[in-house]
């Protein structure tokens, strides 16, 4: 009698069950966690804390710009560039390395345009470059000058001299020089040979050209580094400071740099 009805109870109860699926493993989806260490990192990278969302800023559009400085593009190689290499050497633009953007896009209000009382020797209408205090100033009638931040050569890049303005230039194009493609290949980073003008370029929006050498005043692709020694000898200025003060001065215009 036992052997009959264990085998009975033991169907019926397999009857009851109904058959399993391969889905039914995925019926709930198991909950997903992402530890804090390793999503705060790439958070931080994209320029904002945890939790929160920055809205993407418009930004300004300048006189007679190219239509390719309105494209996006990862533009590394530029990015990447920073000078370095001894004073002798020839110097130009560079772009500083990139930084922690939610601190160093805070300029100074100091750096921003503004006027000041002026009681040098020199003649209206000159430009005058402080690198130690990284300003620079547009001499104006009356005892007064425009003064503007700026960012100057870095450690082994600095110089002293006067010239004068002898080309002016919009939206102007970038050839690293040589001296420099070739020190920053040494230090891995690759140089591009030439860049078009544009918002990428690190020529910025305008570029007034100092006697025979290859410095420049100019704009910038890295407004947050005004106020700091970060070039390899140009001055660099934010584009909208480098299009006022271009449409002040002329070619001839006397630049004394201290």
């Amino acid at each position: 009698m036992k052997r009959i009805l264990l085998p009975a109870v033991a169907a019926a109860l397999v009857a009851s069950v109904p058959p399993a699926t391969a889905n039914d493993r995925y019926a709930e989806r198991p909950p997903v966690v992402v530890s804090p260490d390793l999503s705060a990192p790439w958070l931080l990278q994209l320029g904002h804390k945890p939790g929160k969302v920055r809205l993407q800023e418009s930004r300004r559009a300048f006189p007679n710009e190219p239509d390719t400085a309105r494209r996006t593009s990862a533009h590394d190689s530029v990015r990447r560039l920073m000078g370095g290499g001894q004073p002798d050497q020839v110097r130009t633009a560079a772009v500083a390395p990139q930084e922690n953007r939610a601190v160093s896009n805070q300029l100074d209000p100091m750096y921003l345009p503004q006027e000041v009382a002026y009681s040098g020797g020199e003649q209206p209408g000159t430009i005058i470059i402080d690198t130690v205090q990284n300003f620079l100033y547009l001499v104006e009638p009356g005892g007064m000058a425009r003064r503007y931040g700026v960012g100057t050569g870095k450690p082994g890049f600095e110089w002293a001299g006067t010239h004068k303005v002898t080309r002016k230039a919009e939206w102007p194009d970038w050839r690293p020089p040589a001296e420099m493609i070739a020190r920053e290949r040494a230090r891995g980073k690759i140089l591009p040979a030439y860049m078009a003008g544009g918002s990428e370029n690190p020529l910025g929006a305008r570029a007034l050209y100092l006697g025979s050498t290859l410095y420049r005043i100019h704009g910038t692709n890295q407004p947050w580094t005004i106020g700091k020694a970060v070039s390899s000898g140009c001055i660099r200025m934010r584009n909208e400071d480098v299009v006022e003060l271009y449409e002040r001065v002329g070619v001839g215009t006397k630049v004394v740099v201290m």
